[in-house]
């Protein structure tokens, strides 16, 4: 009996637990994702040009 007891009471908590999350609006997570996908792009583009460059300068000292 208590085999299942313990999961039916666990899922009665995660349920209670879930009421108290404080979710995002479409409107926030919008942005959100916008400010990640800036973010993510501008990083990319930053390590891009270091790696060019220092793969030149590399090329240059060893050739």
């Amino acid at each position: 009996m208590d085999i299942i007891k313990k999961p039916v009471n666990f899922l009665k908590e995660v349920k209670v637990e879930l009421g108290k999350v404080s979710w995002s609006t479409p409107r926030e997570l919008m942005s959100s994702t916008v400010v990640v996908i800036t973010t993510t792009v501008i990083a990319t583009v930053f390590i891009g040009i270091v790696d060019v460059l220092l793969s030149k300068i590399v090329s240059l000292v060893f050739k």
